[in-house]
């Protein structure tokens, strides 16, 4: 038997994929888990062999759970399961040892396959996305112009990303006119937004 962690905060959509996958002979579900802070107690007490991450989820979310979880039970195989499909989560997903990426929007036979192939030893890519992720490129971003736009996504000012940042107003502005430039984005709410598209915050 594969055993199967799941880790997905809408209840609704967790027990959905919990019912297909109990539908499959070779696989349990071994753990449900709604936060991503519960994934690496949940894992380290039932030993799956997969654990399937949603990306967004309260408690540091699945892209933090899968660094955590491959360096705690570097056996377990990590798949992202997500509705976003960004290049820039991908790239995020793989760098943190996950080695299959699925949108939820896939037919839900994949995932049993998918599942099958993990195990196996096979990464397992959303085929578009990966191409997506080929013609994106690199992120040219440097950490300190995401945590700059990051902040800015809220609409905050100069003044308060400075605050926030413990950095001086003219270091934001170096950093925003510089994200700007490199996007393309005609002011840093654009600049902002562009690269959350992309996952690049």
């Amino acid at each position: 038997m594969i055993r199967v962690l799941l880790a997905e905060d809408q209840a609704m959509v967790r027990g959905a994929l919990a019912a297909l996958l109990r539908l499959e002979e070779d696989i349990e579900v071994v753990a449900e888990v709604a936060r991503g802070d519960e994934v690496v107690p949940a894992a380290l007490e039932t030993q799956p062999d997969v654990a399937l991450l949603d990306i967004e989820m309260p408690g540091g979310g699945g892209l933090s759970a899968a660094r955590a979880l491959h360096e705690r039970l570097p056996s377990c195989r990590i798949v992202i399961l997500t509705t976003f499909g960004r290049s820039g989560y991908l790239r995020q997903a793989m760098e943190s040892g996950a080695v299959g990426f699925l949108l939820k929007d896939a037919p839900a036979a994949e995932l049993a396959i998918a599942i099958r192939r993990v195990v196996a030893g096979e990464r397992v890519v959303d085929p578009e996305l990966a191409l997506a992720a080929l013609s994106e490129g690199d992120n040219p971003l440097t950490r300190r112009e995401r945590e700059v736009l990051a902040v800015a996504l809220d609409g905050a000012s100069i003044a308060e990303i400075a605050a926030r940042l413990v950095v001086s107003e003219g270091t934001v502005r170096n950093h925003i006119s510089t994200a700007i430039q490199k996007l393309g984005a005609q002011n840093r709410l654009e600049a902002a937004r562009l690269a959350e598209q992309k996952g690049w915050l």
